[in-house]
């Protein structure tokens, strides 16, 4: 009996040596690896190949604006950009001079974006004058909201539930359709406020249009897959949006007016000839950590 309970004495023995040699190195390794976690490092992401700046593109074969025989051309898939925008105050913008692409009725915007930004700030706009134009931004809560001349949406007439400016990666879309302007999240819809008649955009042909809106309600963050229609898109379609990733291509050409991949550099993919152009506009690699695939 006195055998046995010495050999039980002697193997926790062991097992308290054994724990205080290499405990503390567990304990480091574990850490370490919480640590990279966090980083990013463990994200698919992270290591998976990236698409080389344009390429993916629409073509069309009878010129910039027109419909007939349009197709995309390249790499499609919904592959990862190698590079992204790295938005950097007030100097970081690009202006596309204005080609009549956007129409008077009609509009859809989506954009990826990744920020930490929780303030009124704009990150596309086109603006004649003080009151006369278009913005798409967050409000002070890091919410999205859509301002025209006649028509608005803002986070008094939405639940001010929905902040994409939590340090991650959002799909954030707005359609209007003369009548009710909608906005979602990662192809979600989370607000949509009905004006009840026919207001009209409220801006004029002949004013740029502005990624990056300078000024003292520039955005800061991320950007990425800048998209522009001159229709409605429906709930169907910003969720298709959505679920190509950050990658992904338009899903309907015909009404396509401008696509900026943001990926190197800031010119127009639509085949309608949109550049933008740039100033003090700088691009990152270093950005899959906090993207998640849908």
């Amino acid at each position: 009996m006195f055998e046995r309970k010495t050999g039980i004495n002697s193997r926790l023995q062991s097992a308290m040596e054994y724990l205080m040699t290499y405990g503390w190195a567990i304990l480091i390794i574990a850490v370490v690896l919480g640590a990279l976690f966090q980083l990013g490092i463990f994200n698919a992401s992270t290591f998976t190949p990236k698409a080389p700046p344009g390429a993916c593109h629409v073509f069309r074969p009878n010129g910039p604006g027109t419909t007939s025989f349009i197709n995309l051309q390249g790499i499609c898939n919904g592959e990862l950009p190698q590079y992204v925008w790295r938005q950097q105050g007030a100097a970081s913008y690009a202006n596309v001079p204005d080609k009549s692409m956007l129409g008077p009725t009609q509009i859809t915007i989506s954009v990826w974006l990744e920020s930490t930004t929780k303030n009124w700030k704009e990150f596309m706009q086109k603006q004649s004058y003080s009151n006369n134009g278009i913005w798409f931004g967050t409000d002070s809560g890091g919410n999205p909201y859509f301002y025209s001349w006649t028509s608005k949406t803002l986070r008094n007439a939405c639940d001010n539930s929905h902040s994409v400016s939590d340090g991650s990666w959002h799909n954030v879309a707005v359609t209007y359709n003369g009548f009710a302007v909608t906005t979602y999240d990662n192809g979600k819809q989370i607000c949509q406020y009905n004006y009840g008649t026919y207001l009209p955009l409220g801006y004029q042909i002949g004013t740029a249009l502005t990624i990056g809106a300078y000024g003292d309600f520039s955005w800061s963050g991320l950007y990425s897959n800048f998209q522009i229609y001159n229709s409605s898109l429906s709930a169907n379609e910003i969720v298709a949006l959505y679920n190509e990733g950050i990658g992904g291509a338009p899903v309907q050409l015909n009404n396509l007016v401008g696509w900026w991949p943001l990926n190197g550099d800031t010119k127009d993919y639509s085949g309608n000839g949109n550049n933008g152009v740039s100033s003090a506009v700088t691009f990152t690699s270093e950005w899959a950590s906090t993207y998640s695939a849908p």
